[in-house]
């Protein structure tokens, strides 16, 4: 029987740690806190799951297939992760990002639609597009619960045999993970553990961890998911939905934040980051901007330069699985397919998610990111 060490239990450690058990394999994760702990990226209440991603066919063809995968995991575990309320993309170009979506949504075969401006305003109870030129209609996409996906797909894992050890995982000789003074081996190693990868191998360039504030703002029932869609302002980076679970109507800036240590940085929100949600409300959601924030958490992005994930073998049987640049929640079930193909050496990991340098890459960054 092949053996896997996964180091890191949150989406994609416990995804992928599930699926090679799945396979046959003898899997042990090591987590220095719990899976769903809230220092994890994916432990934040929320996140969108949708299919465009500009003109960049390869991640809209894995989160298509992603949303069958959630699908399969409700029905497994009997818990409902996935709030199908639809997205929509607010274009303020008419030939830009949102376009470039749609061409590549109809080729992939994904539903959509393309609104003129009024018809957005039909479905929230408070909304002002004039500076709009159109929205982009995603219907199949919505909402993840993602703190609770963490635990769900955790417990899977332990029931199909996955052993979890909590401790605090450090490389060793290359091959190896070395936890309380014990050396463990296995087949394979795949450290999975997010915002501290850059702490963890320093000489992988180009890592950055940001602290990523979230505001959810206390709405009246008729703000409530599914009946109102999430949605996305890509020029301006800012995203939400809304309400799920009586958390709030979220809505929060996507752009890149203020350098962040994971372990030690402040769990506090800033002042000016809910100031500016407060002021895209006023512009969008009038009747939104001086409602109370009754939930907000501080989150992280690690991010590479050009937006692309780093999946790479950096020694024999080693890998390192990270840098989802904000947008690799709600990939993780079809992500953790692609790994164990990866791992079972039975395909290379597409160029654009090596360690060399991504100045001249694909430029996802380029092509926009939103969880």
């Amino acid at each position: 029987m092949k053996s896997a060490v996964v180091v890191g239990a949150g989406i994609w450690g416990t995804s992928l740690a599930l699926r090679l058990a799945e396979a046959g394999w003898r899997v042990t994760v090591v987590e220095q806190h719990q899976p769903g702990h809230v220092r994890q990226a994916s432990a934040g209440e929320t996140r969108l799951i949708r299919s465009a991603h500009g003109r960049d066919e390869w991640y809209t063809r894995m989160a298509w297939q992603a949303r069958d995968a959630w699908r399969a995991l409700e029905e497994r575990s009997g818990e409902t992760l996935f709030v199908e309320a639809g997205l929509l993309w607010f274009a303020r170009d008419p030939d830009g990002w949102e376009a470039d979506s749609a061409r590549v949504l109809k080729e992939v075969g994904v539903p959509h639609e393309i609104w003129e401006p009024e018809r957005i305003g039909r479905v929230f109870p408070d909304f002002v597009g004039d500076d709009l030129a159109f929205a982009l209609w995603e219907p199949k996409a919505g909402v993840l619960r993602a703190r609770r996906s963490v635990q769900v797909i955790a417990k899977l894992a332990r029931a199909a045999g996955v052993e979890f050890v909590r401790g605090r995982a450090l490389p060793y000789d290359g091959t190896g993970v070395v936890l309380g003074g014990e050396v463990l081996r296995a087949d394979r190693v795949v450290w999975a553990c997010g915002a501290w990868l850059p702490e963890l191998f320093p000489e992988v360039a180009g890592l950055e961890v940001t602290k990523q504030d979230t505001f959810h703002f206390g709405v009246p029932a008729e703000w409530s998911a599914p009946r109102v869609p999430a949605w996305v302002d890509y020029g301006v980076s800012v995203y939400g939905h809304g309400d799920v679970d009586g958390v709030g109507m979220k809505a929060t800036s996507d752009a890149e934040g203020e350098p962040y240590d994971p372990e030690n940085g402040t769990r506090m929100v800033s002042p000016a980051s809910e100031e500016m949600a407060r002021a895209y409300l006023r512009k969008r959601f009038p009747a939104l901007a001086e409602l109370p924030v009754v939930f907000s958490q501080v989150c992280q992005y690690i991010s590479t330069p050009d937006g692309h994930w780093l999946i790479a073998e950096v020694a024999d049987g080693v890998w390192l699985m990270g840098g989802d640049s904000g947008h690799g929640f709600k990939h993780a079930p079809t992500l953790a397919d692609y790994m164990v193909e990866l791992l079972d050496g039975d395909r290379e990991p597409e160029p654009w998610f090596g360690l060399g340098d991504r100045t001249a890459a694909r430029g996802l960054r380029t092509s926009g990111l939103t969880e």
